[in-house]
């Protein structure tokens, strides 16, 4: 994972485990339950270590990565997988976004609060 990055959440096939970032446990448990099962789901289909994260900016990533010597992790597939995750949950992650500036950066509460 790039540095700067916050983890919202993630999964590992490996270790079989989920991990939510406490930061955000204001989330509405819709959306946390929503996170919970789109990770897990994900390394299911394609293994390895699937992370959802944000940038400094607030847009956020994900990102998926796997042990060197693991061969059934297909990297062409992940980046297919990611695309379509991207693609069908893109409301999802459009409201994160302004989840993460409002709440976190408080840039557009400030900007609100000029006008």
């Amino acid at each position: 994972m790039e540095s700067g990055n916050t983890v919202l959440c993630g999964a590992n096939a490996y270790e079989m485990k989920y991990y939510f970032n406490e930061q955000f446990q204001n989330l509405p448990e819709s959306i946390k339950e929503e996170l919970h099962i789109l990770c897990v789901l994900f390394t299911e289909e394609v293994g390895g270590i699937f992370t959802i994260a944000f940038e400094k900016d607030g847009n956020v990533v994900l990102e998926t990565d796997a042990e060197e010597d693991d061969i059934y992790y297909d990297e062409i597939s992940s980046g297919l997988m990611v695309a379509e995750v991207r693609r069908r949950r893109q409301e999802l992650f459009e409201a994160l976004n302004l989840y993460y500036k409002v709440f976190v950066l408080k840039e557009i509460a400030a900007e609100t609060a000029l006008q």
